[in-house]
Order: C-alpha cells, then structure tokens, then sequence
C-alpha cells in the first residue's frame, strides 16, 4: 500500500481545530486517528475538532490522568492519551484492542509510543510547531486522502 499524505499549515487554534473538524466529519466507524508531536503542538486542539466533526457537544479535553475518556456523537468517540502509559500490556488491558475493533473513532495521543498496537489502516496526524509558529499538520493514511481543500494550501504527497 502507498500512503498519502496532506499537508495543512494553521496559524492559529481555530484553524487547527477547523481541519481536525474536516476530518472528523469523514471518518466512519472502526477508524483509528493516530495522533504525534511535541508537548504543546495542539494535539487535543486538533481532537478537540476532530469530536466536533463527529458531533461530539460535550466539552473535550485530554485524558492524561484517566488514559480514556468516551464521548458520544454520531459515532461512539473514545479519546485515549498514551503519555503517561508504562508499557504497551497496561494499555491492552484497558481494553485497547476493543476500542480499535469497535463501531466508534478512537483518537490516540502520543501514538508513537503504542505504534507497535495502532492498526495498520489508521489514519496518522503529525502535528509540528511550538508557541505561535504556525502548525504543519501532516495526515496519511494508506488507502487515501481525508483532506481536499485549503486551510492554507495544502500540498499532497503520494
């Protein structure tokens, strides 16, 4: 499978959130958001969006302290946080093979620590920039795509 890849650049969290909003909205049951960067890039702004689009009205936040927070839209939404996670056995037991194989979205930050668990079909955000910079938001999947359009303008890599 060849990975395609969009590239959005925001520079604000509005924007951030508007472009998670985008994806939200096409992603269906099963799907995996695999969710990377720095401490401070926007990842929960980002999902944050990505609830909105899936209709989520409850107020989201990150679930650093508790690893999973569920939420309801037009899908179930379950948002786990890998940060403080110690091994990739104490998230298998929270049930993460459950999350990924159900009929909702589950949304991962710090994904990069349970690469070894995200299935191979998700769908992977990278977000880089720090403080005001602007944030480059890099999404691939392995089948397609999410994205079209501009937030800035976007620039597709197959």
């Amino acid at each position: 499978m060849v990975a395609s890849t969009t590239e959005l650049v925001t520079r604000s969290p509005e924007e951030t959130e508007a472009v998670g909003e985008r994806l939200g909205r096409a992603l269906g049951p099963g799907d995996v958001v695999a969710l990377t960067g720095d401490l401070g890039a926007g990842k929960t702004c980002f999902i944050r969006g990505l609830a909105r689009g899936l209709d989520v009205r409850q107020p989201v936040s990150s679930p650093t302290f508790v690893l999973v927070n569920q939420y309801a839209g037009r899908l179930p939404v379950y948002h786990l946080d890998a940060y403080r996670t110690g091994s990739l056995t104490e998230v298998l037991d929270l049930g993460f093979d459950e999350y990924v194989s159900g009929d909702g979205v589950t949304m991962i930050e710090w994904a990069d620590t349970l690469r070894p668990l995200i299935p191979a079909d998700a769908v992977w955000v990278h977000i880089a920039g720090l403080g005001d910079e602007p944030r480059t938001i890099s999404i691939a999947r392995p089948d397609a795509p999410y994205l079209t359009g501009d937030v800035d303008s976007p620039r597709e890599r197959g």
